[in-house]
This record gives structure tokens, C-alpha cells and sequence, in this order.
């Protein structure tokens, strides 16, 4: 009799007791139920891991790695822009794509709304920050790959952090290093790193990237209904967490130099 199994592949057991997907009353989620927040208060943010030079091939490269959310950064450049009229300033290009495998519900390979939308994101948080004055007719490129996705808000903060840390790498000409920090209203309370499940939950988001050494704002991005004064507080709560994530990014950059050397 022939086998109906695969060789080619790692076949599973025909009986399992444990579910493939989550249940339903499962993925509903409350407030309540995010009070301890994996042993982290509302005003605490996610254990970063942040590793520059990663990428031997790239001028400059870094890998953040935030809870559920991880993302590899390449930064190539400056190199002479080809096809375009001359100008006093370079560019700045960020390309942003996300694995098939990044999200519970598989991709497609093509891009879409969602992968611009980041990459305009992260470029505005970017270009203040980058003496473009200094790379005239020259172009230098960003290219991120997001592996796990833990919704579109900490993609943004973590990919800023991540090609602020590249650029550094990679040694281009800045005024400061960029970091970012992501608020949520939840009913009364400020969430600070909020995960994509309580986002979900929030009646707004807001995202300040900002360059903590400088005491520059370099964008805000909000969404959802939130009142001047709640938009105030998320940005006093993002401000803080902002300074502490700069010295995260310092400390890293200081310790792949004294490994180089």
C-alpha cells in the first residue's frame, strides 16, 4: 500500500489536542485583563534589544527587537543620485516591507497601503535629523524588513529607533539620534507602548518621535478622537520615555564602536 505521506516534508501528528487557532472569548480583550501588562505598568515600556551592524553587506544596519515586534534595518548610501536634476540636498528614501510570516493572517508578497503608509511615517520622523545638506545630488536608502508585526504604531516607533540607529551605523552626518515612543487612551488612563491589542481598545494613538538631545520634536502622528489636553498628556508621557530609549540607543552604538575597535 503507498504511503500518503510527504517525505519531502516534516509531516504533523494526525491527532492533537491542543487548538490551532485561539478561541474566540479568547482574543477579547479588556482593560482588566491588561493590568499587570506582562509584569510592566501602563507607564512602562517594552524591554528593547537593539543591535547595530548587523548587516555586513549594508553601509550601515541595526535589528530592534521589542517584545512581538521585530524589525532588521539597511542603510546603503550616500551614493550619486542617477536620472534627476541637480540639487543642493540629498535624499532620504525608506522602504518598508513586511514578511509573509510577520502577522497572524499570512501577507502577500506585494505591497500595499499599510507598508507606505510606515515608510512615510519613519521618513518624516527621519528628515530633520539627517544633514542632507552635506550629500548634494546624492541619494541614501532605507530599507526595512518587519519579521514580527505587533500592530502599525510600534512598527513605526521601533522602526524609527531602528533607522536612526542604522544611519548612525552607518556614519551620515546627523544632528541627533531619533527616538520614538507610542501613547493610547484607554478610557481615562494613558497606556505608554501600547501593544496591538490594546490599540485596538484605545480611543486614540499617538506617536512622538522627537531627538531627545536636542529637545526637537521631529514628528507626531494621531490617530483617533482625543482631546487637546489628552493629546498634552501623551506627549508629556512619550517625552520621558523618549530621553530613557536615547540612552538604550547610545549605549548600543557605544558598545558595537568598542567592538569594531
Amino acid at each position: 500500500m503507498q504511503s500518503v505521506f510527504d517525505r519531502r516534508r516534516i509531516n504533523g501528528p494526525e491527532d492533537s489536542s491542543a487548538p490551532i487557532f485561539a478561541d474566540e472569548h479568547q482574543k477579547s480583550l479588556t482593560p482588566d485583563l491588561y493590568k499587570d501588562r506582562h509584569n510592566r505598568s501602563v507607564s512602562d515600556i517594552r524591554p528593547i534589544f537593539l543591535q547595530p551592524g548587523l548587516i555586513s553587506q549594508a553601509n550601515g544596519s541595526a535589528y530592534i527587537e521589542t517584545d512581538r515586534t521585530k524589525i532588521a534595518c539597511s542603510v546603503y548610501g550616500p551614493r550619486q543620485s542617477k536620472n534627476t536634476a541637480y540639487n543642493e540636498k540629498g535624499r532620504l528614501n525608506v522602504e518598508v516591507k513586511f514578511t509573509p510570516f510577520s502577522s497572524e493572517r499570512r501577507r502577500a508578497p506585494l505591497r500595499d497601503a499599510e507598508d507606505r503608509s510606515i515608510a512615510v511615517a519613519i521618513q518624516q520622523a527621519l528628515l530633520s535629523s539627517v544633514r542632507l545638506e552635506h550629500f548634494p545630488k546624492s541619494t541614501i536608502d532605507i530599507f526595512l524588513v518587519i519579521i514580527e508585526a505587533d500592530g502599525i504604531e510600534g512598527c513605526v516607533a521601533s522602526g524609527s529607533i531602528a533607522a536612526s540607529t542604522a544611519l548612525a551605523d552607518a556614519g551620515i552626518d546627523m544632528y541627533g539620534l531619533v527616538t520614538s515612543c507610542t501613547a493610547a487612551i484607554i478610557g481615562e488612563d494613558i497606556w505608554v507602548d501600547p501593544t496591538q491589542e490594546e490599540c485596538d481598545m484605545a480611543n486614540g494613538t499617538l506617536i512622538l518621535s522627537c531627538m531627545p538631545a536636542l529637545g526637537i520634536v521631529t514628528n507626531v502622528w494621531q490617530s483617533g478622537r482625543m482631546a487637546i489636553s489628552q493629546v498634552s498628556a501623551c506627549l508629556d508621557a512619550c517625552d520621558g520615555r523618549c530621553t530613557d530609549i536615547h540612552s538604550v540607543v547610545a549605549q548600543a552604538l557605544l558598545n558595537s564602536a568598542r567592538s569594531k575597535v
